[in-house]
């Protein structure tokens, strides 16, 4: 645990120095992934031709603030994997300098809505005026972790991200949290670094630090299989450049279901399960969790005792909403 904090503080730091880089008298662009030291404001100068402002079409970036363009510290444009339309709500996990969240505001329009999330203190000061700059009045930047966002279920439409995943140090929570936010029939279009399959954790390491967003990387079925104990469905990872020896930039695409029924069917199939309500815990096993709905099991898995419980041909609506049973 103590390691975890110590990570996260030295990410936080990292992004602090990037933010105080770009708003100060330097001109440089500011520069967080592929750049290997963990230093002051000066190091955070560095930048890799992998990552950066050079990623997104000059078209786009002409018309944003120069703050935002220079605070680019991500490995693509996932604004424009993600095909955002107008009317929708928008959610950029780890938001930066507001970059992604300027443009997905311009994409979705006066009738949608951009929101940003980042645990940066000074990212955030420099998102909001790099906002007001723009006159972007459909977006609000939230200090919080990706891994706890402060948003209720349900929220957006869209859930994008660029090249922040692999700095979290608990990626099952965020996937899972990408998954809460999102409306059903909602998508993720994410970019990122992910290792090649086979590239171990520990080569991984070997071929650049945590805040230079490579030891910390997913590889591509770890990734996927992760889209899919969260209970997406349709994961896919792309890679579009190498950032490292087996190491690539990448886009993630994936949608949650459109019914609780198929985020189910997408759970199983991942070998996974809903969690189940405290009241019902220890009244199912797992063979039962299958059949549970099926009416002649319901006496044994959803904690009706056989004497009482309903006939066993009532209805799968009627069943009792424990164990699985819906």
């Amino acid at each position: 645990m103590a390691d975890r904090a110590q990570t996260v503080e030295l990410v936080r730091s990292r992004y602090a120095a990037a933010a105080v880089a770009v708003t100060s008298d330097s001109g440089g662009q500011a520069g967080c992934c592929g750049s290997g030291s963990a230093g002051g404001a000066a190091d955070a100068l560095e930048v890799d031709e992998s990552f950066g402002a050079g990623l997104y079409d000059p078209a786009d970036t002409d018309v944003l603030p120069e703050a935002a363009v220079l605070a680019s510290l991500g490995c693509g444009n996932p604004t424009a994997v993600a095909d955002l339309r107008p009317g929708e709500r928008v959610l950029d996990l780890g938001s930066g300098g507001g970059i992604d969240v300027l443009l997905s505001a311009r994409r979705v329009g006066p009738t949608g809505f951009a929101h940003g999330v980042d645990m940066t203190a000074e990212m955030l000061d420099l998102a909001r005026v790099n906002a007001a700059r723009a006159g972007a009045t459909n977006v609000e930047f939230l200090e919080g972790r990706i891994e706890a966002v402060p948003l209720p279920d349900a929220a957006v439409d869209v859930v994008i991200s660029n090249c922040v995943v692999n700095l979290s140090t608990d990626k099952p929570a965020v996937l899972a949290e990408m998954f809460r936010v999102l409306a059903p029939g909602g998508r993720l279009g994410v970019s990122d670094v992910v290792a090649e399959d086979t590239v171990t954790p520990e080569e991984r390491t070997e071929r650049g630090s945590y805040v230079g967003c490579i030891a910390g990387a997913l590889s591509r079925t770890e990734y996927v299989d992760g889209l899919a104990a969260a209970g997406f469905t349709d994961a896919s990872v792309e890679f579009t450049h190498e950032v490292a020896p087996g190491m690539h930039g990448a886009i993630i695409r994936a949608a949650k279901p459109t019914t609780a029924a198929a985020a189910g069917t997408a759970l199983r199939a991942a070998g996974t399960r809903p969690e189940q309500p405290a009241a019902a815990a220890g009244c199912c096993d797992t063979a039962e969790l299958d059949s549970c709905c099926a009416p002649g099991a319901k006496p044994s898995c959803c904690g009706a005792p056989a004497d009482t419980a309903a006939d066993a041909t009532e209805s799968v609506s009627a069943a009792p909403a424990t164990c699985g049973c819906r």
